[in-house]
């Protein structure tokens, strides 16, 4: 039963006849996970904390920077450097001590993601690249538990519900694989806007409620699709795909983890041994320091990025222009492509290797990296 607390705090939807003091007493037995702390993340875990789910969960490795604070509601100047699990929780609890607020500081991983997943009745995931919304779904039809889906790409924004355990689709079923690396930019490549995440982010606190409750119809095997700047709202259907390869009737996914393709397999062993196609930021360092006159940064972000941070000696071609310029790259340097955040740099690496750059490779993490690890007095954006 609903202790005086809750029915002063929540009395006004309570009021709703559709809700009642049921509906809210189911709510503050259910317990949700908000998988990723960013601008999808953090609206909609403070719209559940303040609903009074009971119990709520918060997954996300990472550490708040700058420039997630345009966008990522839940964190303030201060919360800069600090994990976004300790930060968040402290926010929630502080907006609603009736919720339990419990920090996964580790994210979800292959490794622990069906056993976290299953500890929860309802996943919201605000996470913002490929492989992390594709080892969601998976561990979500694994563990038979609805998945709020949330995605924002410069001004258009999508919210569905993916729950096979009540015969509806999952993600695969719509894209059976990731796209290719580097085909779709980040937010960090393209840009956002913060208040676009803020409206994508309440509707995905919106439709775990329902689920919560039991409330209404949600977005099962439906996609919502918002237009900011064009002003539209619509919607379509999506049915289960039967030959989807984690939820369709013979399915090949099984289990988290497994091993995927090489980024380049027709690509020699020798050389794929001594060029790799991404480096990590470390030793792209380390080959610019040790052979200088041997190495070159090609960096593929555009003039305006350039001029807020780049590093010394590295060569600004923005990716557009790489096709026209590619042949006035000299053949017997090694090639070390650089952009915001690595999706771009990886496209100019595949280009150029398909042309006869074969030492191209791509520096894992961008210039976002090389300032955190590499050069932490580098300006950040």
């Amino acid at each position: 039963m609903l202790n005086p607390a809750e029915l002063a705090r929540y009395s006004r939807q309570i009021r709703l006849e559709e809700l009642g003091s049921a509906g809210q007493e189911r709510l503050s037995s259910s317990r949700v996970l908000v998988a990723g702390l960013g601008g999808l993340g953090g609206p909609a875990a403070l719209y559940l904390a303040a609903a009074g789910v009971g119990t709520l969960g918060l997954a996300d490795f990472d550490l708040v920077e700058e420039h997630n604070l345009h966008r990522q509601i839940l964190f303030d100047s201060g919360s800069v450097g600090s994990p976004k699990v300790a930060a968040a929780a402290a926010r929630l609890r502080a907006a609603n001590p009736l919720v339990r607020v419990v920090g996964h500081p580790e994210g979800v991983t292959p490794a622990n993601a069906i056993a976290l997943f299953s500890s929860y009745d309802v996943i919201v995931d605000g996470t913002d690249t490929f492989s992390s919304r594709y080892l969601n779904n998976d561990a979500a039809v694994l563990s038979g538990r609805p998945l709020v889906h949330g995605s924002v790409f410069k001004f258009q924004g999508q919210v569905t519900v993916f729950d096979t355990s009540k015969g509806g689709p999952c993600h695969r079923c719509l894209h059976p694989e990731p796209p290719p690396p580097a085909s779709v930019p980040s937010c960090g490549d393209a840009g956002v806007l913060g208040a676009l995440c803020g409206v994508i982010g309440s509707f995905q606190a919106l439709e775990a409620l329902k689920l919560a409750c039991g409330l209404g119809e949600p977005l099962r095997g439906i996609m919502l699709v918002i237009d900011a700047l064009g002003n539209g709202l619509h919607s379509f259907r999506f049915a289960r795909n039967p030959g989807c390869p984690v939820c369709g009737g013979n399915p090949s996914i099984l289990s988290l983890g497994q091993p995927a393709a090489t980024a380049d397999p027709a690509e020699p062993m020798a050389q794929a041994a001594a060029y790799p196609i991404e480096i990590p930021v470390e030793e792209a360092r380390r080959l610019v320091d040790a052979e200088p006159e041997g190495t070159l940064i090609v960096d593929v972000r555009e003039p305006h990025e350039f001029e807020i941070c780049s590093i010394a000696g590295s060569e600004l071609i923005p990716l557009g222009q790489l096709p026209g310029r590619a042949r006035s790259l000299p053949s017997g340097r090694r090639l070390l492509l650089l952009c915001h955040h690595g999706r771009r740099s990886m496209a100019a690496t595949e280009f150029l290797r398909a042309h006869g750059h074969g030492s191209a490779s791509s520096v894992a993490g961008g210039i976002d990296a090389w300032a955190r690890r590499i050069d932490p007095g580098m300006r950040k954006y």
